[in-house]
């Protein structure tokens, strides 16, 4: 039997301390660690191959993380966990508008960002733990031209892959597994992130708007995807209008 490979993580920040730090801490706890100074020197270590998931500072030389995340997002979703030494709403806001995945202020706990890693990569379709195969009698999720393969985390659309990122999965996942309900974004926090968060985060709203970038014919006016003011999300797996 074949043992899985370690993780790989690249850690792009300009502080080499702080790169020292993570790359001994992960290290220790089964990643492979490399890292970079600036995005020439990150864009340089994607030559060698994309890791399983990226830290990214926001303060970055040069280009900072915000470009560099939107230039990775057009060839890639390898989940991106973003640092800000800031801290601010607004930040975070952008960060995940741009397809971060998930946001952490520092100064932080070197284990506060090392379970938020593994719940990452435990979301990533390049995850290593192997998805429960399901009866071929059972059909796959569909809704009006769409079509979840649950068996390589994708998202078909007349049989043609729709690049979503590993959070925009998970919440598309939740969604049709849940249709015509209306989920508060507690109830999707606590499906989709499985750890504490500041009550005016934001990040489900933002995802949820990527999302509909996506699947809706009118992301101004979706009918998959609705709102339902006060109370959450409800997904409609018709499509049709209220």
């Amino acid at each position: 039997m074949n043992t899985p490979a370690s993780p790989r993580i690249l850690v792009v920040d300009d502080d080499p301390d702080l790169r020292e730090l993570l790359s001994t801490y992960l290290g220790t706890n089964g990643f492979v660690v490399s890292s970079a100074g600036d995005g020439a020197a990150m864009w340089a270590q994607l030559d060698h191959g994309m890791p399983d998931a990226i830290v990214m500072d926001l303060m970055l030389p040069g280009v900072d993380g915000l470009a560099l995340t939107r230039a990775l997002r057009a060839r890639s979703s390898v989940p991106i966990l973003m640092l800000s030494a800031r801290g601010e709403e607004l930040d975070r806001v952008i960060g995940l508008e741009v397809g971060a995945d998930d946001y952490l202020a520092k100064p932080f706990g070197p284990r506060e960002l090392l379970a938020r890693l593994r719940a990452l990569l435990r979301r990533s379709p390049g995850a290593s733990e192997p998805e429960p195969k399901p009866p071929a009698t059972e059909p796959l999720p569909h809704f009006g031209p769409y079509q979840l393969d649950t068996l390589s985390h994708r998202l078909l659309r007349d049989g043609r892959e729709v690049a979503l990122t590993s959070a925009e999965y998970d919440l598309l996942v939740a969604l049709v597994t849940h249709p015509n309900r209306v989920l508060s974004r507690d109830t999707l926090v606590d499906m989709l992130l499985g750890y504490e968060r500041d009550p005016f985060d934001r990040s489900i709203d933002n995802r949820v708007t990527r999302l509909r970038r996506k699947i809706e014919a009118d992301p101004a006016a979706p009918t998959y995807i609705r709102t339902v003011r006060g109370e959450g999300y409800l997904f409609n797996p018709r499509g049709d209008q209220p």
